[in-house]
């Protein structure tokens, strides 16, 4: 039996490095990039394991479930962390970040999520970063929703770590993901004695094994499929333009905001410029579960990219997730309609 996805010859060094190069092009970096081979998780993990330990003092930007989780990786690593949450319907500004550095001036690391998919809002990471600039800190990004979707610079930013994953705008693979890394975040790793070593987590043996190496010989056999699929979801984004790629993110974006009060639902992000291209999170009128409201349009149509918040916002809200092959105004319009047929049942 043969199949394209089976019997595949190796994937050589250099045609890994070939894919990495194509990433630091989309991201506009000289930053090392190191594509790692599982879901974003693990370079969103190795990267705070890597830089932080006791002695540091961590802003942790909560602005939906992910920042939750890195301030839970950052304690667990010793460092001392400083949480500065807002409500989810916003973002966090700059300024309330200058604020942070000026009552705990010892601030030496911010982590952030950019678009946080799961409550639809995104963060000013431009304003932010000359704040953090200012002050020295080492610049943590999660870009993994908003790379495809918006712009994400992580040279003309200052960002020291900027992770991204295929799964969500660029319409890839989920089984692999990316970071770039500054000189200043790897001699924070070289430095910290607690940096994960002969590990999957380890960045540091990517930096030693593989980038000092020259990029001949990779540290293991890669996840071939995902390899091959990032390579193509890349070279699609190039093919068409990446301008294009966020335009229609945007335009997606733009029409479930505009279409949700038509059908009885209002944007849950109050304001449009806070709002995230990837994805639209909506509120439902009070007295209506957003969870039965999902599910009954999902009886409509099945393959509608719609789904509840998590945790306690499956009361409250719905999330249309218009993002890679989901981009298109149609798309957000069969949702919608869908939305809105199953409010007047579960409504009524």
């Amino acid at each position: 039996m043969t199949h394209p996805f089976l019997d595949l010859a190796p994937l050589s060094a250099a045609r890994f490095a070939e894919i990495e190069d194509r990433v630091a092009r989309l991201l506009d970096t000289r930053q090392d990039v190191v594509i790692m081979q599982g879901e974003a998780l693990l370079p969103l993990e190795g990267a705070i394991r890597g830089t932080a330990g006791p002695g540091n003092t961590a802003l942790n930007v909560i602005t939906g479930p992910y920042g939750q989780t890195f301030g839970n990786w950052l304690r667990d690593c010793g460092a001392t962390v400083i949480d500065l949450s807002v409500p989810f319907h916003t973002a966090v500004t700059a300024e309330q970040v200058r604020e942070a550095f000026a009552e705990h001036p010892e601030i030496d690391f911010v982590s952030l999520v950019h678009a946080e998919a799961a409550t639809g809002n995104t963060n000013p990471v431009a304003e932010i970063g000359e704040v953090v600039r200012e002050h020295g800190a080492l610049f943590y990004l999660d870009a993994v929703a908003s790379i495809g979707a918006e712009p994400v610079l992580p040279d003309a930013w200052g960002v020291d770590l900027c992770v991204i994953g295929a799964q969500k705008a660029m319409g890839g693979p989920a089984g692999v993901s990316a970071v770039s890394v500054s000189s200043r975040a790897w001699a924070r790793m070289a430095a910290n004695p607690r940096a994960p070593r002969r590990s999957y987590l380890s960045l540091l043996d990517w930096k030693e094994r593989w980038v000092d190496g020259g990029r001949k010989a990779l540290l293991h056999a890669p996840a071939q499929l995902e390899m091959l699929a990032l390579e193509a979801c890349v070279e699609r984004i190039e093919t068409v333009g990446l301008e294009a790629v966020m335009g229609r993110h945007r335009a997606a974006a733009e029409a479930a905001r505009a279409g949700a009060p038509g059908v009885g639902l209002e944007p849950y992000v109050y304001e449009a410029r806070e709002a995230a291209p990837v994805a639209t999170t909506l509120r439902v009128p009070a007295g209506v579960v957003a969870s039965e409201v999902v599910a009954r349009a999902l009886e409509r149509d099945p393959a509608l990219p719609l789904a509840a918040g998590g945790g306690a916002l499956a009361k409250e809200m719905i999330r249309v997730n218009h993002y890679g092959v989901d981009a298109r105004v149609e798309v957000v319009e069969a949702c919608l309609a869908a939305l809105g047929g199953a409010l007047a049942v579960v409504g009524g």
